[in-house]
């Protein structure tokens, strides 16, 4: 069928132009409207639950909340792991469900089952929020914005209102969410002495409140044959009529608002600030919709935010984060090296060849074959993002390797004599096969990878496919195009002998040694191929390099109880001496509690000697130095380099035990910043009821609870009274006033309603004490669980992992403790596992096509001798060069075993077509080599141009793609050379098998 299809190619050209013309300028409008992402949009069935309590300490919300909540999910179906964080006044649960799970019917049932419980949960807690997460789900563009002639309830507002309806009217902003400022309220601040003069509560008032300012429908009426509406009206419409609202005490008493405290219109108290080099700011994050490019959506953002700052020149606006600055730069670095590739590709073929048409033949088919891909890509509803860039980069040199195959034979045939029109014709319909077979083998490798299973499967579907579709069309082309332009476009050469150069004739020699000495170079084979493997123990391994994208993240935590204000006073110390660093840009910093979150902006790589691991131990060792003060570097995730998990149903021995391996971790040369995520105590105060007079006196615990609650913090929001302000709602914050909440005295002296009409002081009814509890607590898989970090400086992820576990206190873990993999330990793992599923499956796919195309169950074998061959070069190399076994380095070795695969099928492919015109065996095989020996080396070549410019780190962001070249170019080298001289050999050897089990079949018949 191949040889039919080149046939009608030559006879018939201009179908074949006229079809890729069409699939070319659709590939260009396919290019054009593919989005540009950073990852590919992947659907990972997540969930989280969150609940709020305010005021609630972690360990009760873990008992009477987070608990409770695990249970009614535990029997889901499809959960694979169940992880709890649980704040003072926050619980919130991740569901991680098996990726088959249906992601509408993850939150279906996870809705149902909180819905089920919802009465067994404290009466306190706010409205459960049940979410949906994507992996591509997180902000593409944070901003933070300045405006000091506005008040930080008006910068907010500006955010929530303004700026929020501009960015939400693009198409491809799918939400506008602002982070810091706070919110416009009416702060009612209450009086505690007068309020215990006339026996009342903050509750008390803040429930009266809601009931007398608020509007109720109050029914119908029909007059004279007209419906009327009823409403009572009792909202307020000024801060000066709610001052006088008058409050019902009981027994007949009322008392004007304004004589219980002081009201004041304006912001809600701050509990955290945020700051840019030292400024206040508000900050916003953009999130886009799914199908959006976020490349176009930042353009169009950005444009917008300009032209507000240009109506309004108060209001500045800077850029944080944009991921859409490290997709740019993924994807211009693609581009770069893609025509830097295939440029060194093109001149590797006119070197061999000498001949300018046949190289711009073969130049024509790397456009050719890229354009209908994105066609595809289209179709298939991919983007342009870091995974399906990476297979473009991949496949390179691949496309042009059919067609130099198929251009190199007709050259061959030129130079016997034959004219360009006779020459395509014949060595079209010779190659055809073997051209079929290596594209299909490449295909093979690479199907399997779209569907391996997990996390990772997800993410390299649009690699595996893109690749495929690339080397398919690559196939077209070169069984379509390349003979039809050769037959028409070539010349014919001037010299027709066949040049034999020193090289193939030393070549020669060394296979008919080898030949001759069968039974040593099998030995030497197989010694080479243990030598190769055997350096497999020293290689470092990994789950994805080290990137440097100039944006450092720190976290400063200080001891449990500090107020927000003190922390912010000690994160501008470190703010400061931050900036001192030349190769800091800014620095912005959030500070909430007892907790500072730092995002430390580099300037560009190019402009600074370190790059930020270095800037970061470096930046380390000075911080480490001031007192009093817990700091962590963490990745853009929040997280570290290194995260090992322990988990226990015993939170005392787990916290013990965690110290003792982090005092051990910090020993490790190579890990930096060694810290659990143990949680330090947190200061209460425990209220403690006498339940026999609170009994007598008809007072219950929820009472006390409420009572306290309101007036230290304020009432639940779904409870508070509501002001009309402008179009919108604001709540009436009732609460005692800031300087009241730092006088116990005056908490003791709360007063509590009685059921006789009375009020007591709660000092009368409950014993006050101080106490420590913890004040973060995290779950996994419904065990309590503590995690060692640590960050790596020299060290790779792999390594770091192996001396972690070989630790003392590692290797005896106490009973009721154990390690759980997570996170990227997890990944990585994962990784190798569904690697070596998809390699067996592509291996299994290479025999079968073999079989299946040359109709023999033993030849393939030969075939593929090339593969372990091809492994050990890329281990020799990435030991070398110090490079880490890591997932491009995996994703090299795929490409790697449809590569040598290739040329072992070329090489026998023509061993069997002389052997079948009736040449000897050994001469067959002398032969071949000489013929295919060229065309190997020249698409070998070629691959290792195109790969070229991306292991040598030439133009921007190579930290992913550089090892996965250095792999392809060590293991192509090594599978190039050894295939030559192994693969002769082995099909000697099974050629003899072959022939010596006819000879007995055929006696047996007999």
């Amino acid at each position: 069928m191949s040889m039919s299809v080149s046939t009608w190619a030559i006879r018939n050209p201009i179908p074949p132009i006229v079809l890729f013309l069409v699939l070319s300028i659709a590939g260009v409008f396919a290019f054009i409207k593919l989005p540009v992402n950073n990852m590919p949009n992947v659907v990972i069935p997540v969930v989280t639950i969150s609940i709020a309590q305010p005021g609630a300490s972690a360990t009760e919300i873990e008992s009477q909340i987070t608990r409770r909540v695990e249970s009614a999910v535990a029997s889901l179906q499809g959960i694979k792991h169940i992880s709890s964080t649980v704040y003072e006044g926050y619980s919130q649960t991740t569901l991680e469900f098996q990726l088959e799970t249906s992601p509408d019917r993850a939150v279906n049932d996870t809705r149902d089952a909180i819905s089920a419980i919802h009465n067994q949960l404290p009466s306190t807690i706010q409205e459960p929020r049940i979410q949906r997460f994507e992996i591509d789900g997180g902000p593409i563009l944070i901003y933070s914005v300045q405006a000091p002639e506005l008040r930080a309830e008006e910068l907010s507002w500006f955010i929530d209102d303004t700026i929020s309806r501009e960015l939400l009217a693009i198409p491809g902003v799918a939400s506008v969410e602002r982070q810091g400022g706070v919110e416009q309220a009416i702060t009612l601040t209450l009086d505690p002495m007068k309020l215990a003069s006339l026996g009342v509560s903050a509750g008390q008032v803040s429930r009266q409140l809601a009931q007398m300012n608020v509007d109720l429908p109050a029914g119908r009426v029909i007059l004279s044959g007209t419906e009327y509406a009823l409403r009572t009206i009792g909202n307020v419409h000024s801060v000066e009529s709610l001052k006088q609202l008058p409050i019902p005490l009981g027994n007949g008493r009322t008392v004007r608002l304004s004589d219980l405290g002081t009201i004041v219109e304006g912001g809600a108290e701050a509990r955290g600030i945020t700051r840019l080099n030292g400024k206040p700011v508000v900050t916003f994050q953009v999130f886009r919709t799914k199908s959006a490019s976020e490349v176009s959506v930042t353009s169009k953002v950005d444009a917008k935010l300009a032209e507000l700052s240009a109506k309004d020149t108060h209001i500045s606006f800077k850029n944080i984060f944009s991921i859409a600055q490290f997709t740019q730069t993924s994807f211009t670095s693609t581009l770069y090296t893609f025509f830097e590739g295939c440029i060194l590709t093109i001149l590797v073929v006119f070197c061999f060849l000498g001949d300018k048409r046949a190289t711009l033949i073969a130049a024509i088919t790397i456009p050719l074959s890229i354009l209908p891909t994105f066609l595809f890509l289209y179709w298939l509803g991919f983007t342009l993002n870091a995974i399906s860039l990476l297979g473009i980069s991949l496949v390179t040199g691949v496309l042009v390797d059919d067609a130099i195959v198929e251009i190199e034979n007709i050259h061959r045939y030129m130079r016997a004599g034959k004219n360009p029109y006779d020459a395509a014709m014949i060595a079209s319909d010779e190659i055809g096969l073997a051209v079929v077979a290596t594209t299909l083998v490449i295909c093979a490798v690479f199907i399997p990878v779209s569907f391996m299973g997990g996390v990772i499967g997800q993410f390299f579907k649009q690699f595996g496919l893109t690749v495929a579709i690339a080397a398919f069309f690559s196939l077209v082309v070169a069984r379509l195009l390349t003979p039809m332009l050769a037959a028409y476009f070539l010349k014919a050469p001037t010299h027709h002998e066949v040049q034999s150069t020193f090289w193939i004739q030393g070549y020669i020699r060394l296979v008919k040694w080898t030949l001759n000495n069968r039974f040593k170079t099998v030995i030497i084979a197989l010694v080479s191929m243990v030598l190769s493997f055997s350096v497999l123990p020293f290689l470092s391994s990994g789950f994805i390099p080290y990137e440097d994208y100039s944006s450092s993240r720190l976290t400063l935590q200080l001891p449990k109880g500090t107020p927000f204000e003190q922390t912010d006073v000690q994160a501008q110390r470190v703010a400061e001496l931050l900036r001192q660093y030349k190769e800091v840009e800014y620095v912005l910093t959030s500070t909430h509690a007892n907790v500072s979150n730092f995002h430390i902006k580099l300037v560009p790589p190019k402009q600074r000697s370190l790059d930020q691991r270095e800037f970061e131990s470096k930046a380390f060792i000075g911080l480490k130095k001031l007192p009093d003060m817990k700091l962590a570097f963490t990745n853009l995730d929040g997280r570290k380099d290194v995260s090992i998990t322990l988990v226990s149903d015993d939170g005392d021995l787990l916290t013990k035990t965690a110290e003792a391996i982090e005092a051990q971790m910090t020993g490790i040369v190579g890990l930096t910043g060694v810290t659990t995520t143990a949680s330090l105590k947190q200061p209460e105060i425990i209220i403690q009821p006498d339940f026999d007079k609170a009994a007598q006196l008809g007072i219950g615990v929820q009472q006390i609870s409420d009572a306290l609650n309101i007036a230290t913090l304020g009432d639940v929001e779904s409870n508070l009274s509501k002001f009309n302000y402008g179009y919108r709602q604001v709540p009436i914050l009732v609460r005692f006033s800031k300087g009241a909440r730092h006088d116990l005295s005056l908490i003791e002296n709360i007063m509590l309603p009685t059921s006789n009409g009375d009020s007591i002081p709660l000092l009368a009814v409950a014993t006050i004490k101080y106490s420590m509890g913890p004040s973060t607590i995290e779950r996994h898989n419904r065990h309590r669980k503590i995690a060692l970090e640590a960050n790596l400086n020299g060290l790779a992820l792999g390594e770091a992992l192996n001396k972690i576990y070989a630790l003392p206190a590692m290797k005896n873990l106490p009973h009721g403790v154990k390690i759980e993999n997570i996170g990227d330990v997890e990944m990585m793992s994962s990784l190798f596992k569904e690697f070596l599923q998809a390699l067996g499956a592509g291996l299994l796919m290479v025999y079968v096509i073999q079989v299946l195309l040359y109709k023999n169950w033993l030849q393939p074998l030969t075939r593929m001798a090339a593969l372990p061959l091809s492994v050990g070069g890329v281990f020799l190399i990435c030991l070398v060069t110090g490079t880490e076994l890591s997932m491009p380095v995996i994703i090299g070795i795929l490409m790697l075993m449809g590569i040598a695969d290739k040329n072992s099928i070329l090489l026998v492919d023509c061993m069997f077509d002389l052997i079948k015109q009736g040449m000897p065996k050994n001469e067959a095989i002398t032969q071949a080599c000489i013929i295919r020996a060229r065309p190997i080396i020249m698409t070998s070549l070629a691959m290792l141009a195109g790969m070229l410019p991306i292991a040598l780190g030439l133009g921007l962001d190579t930290a992913f793609r550089a090892p996965m070249a250095i792999a392809v170019i060590g293991g192509l080298v090594s599978s190039t050379a050894l295939s030559l001289i192994f693969v002769p050999v082995f099909f000697s050897y099974v050629r003899d098998f072959e022939n010596y089990t006819s000879r007995l079949f055929a006696q047996s018949k007999n």
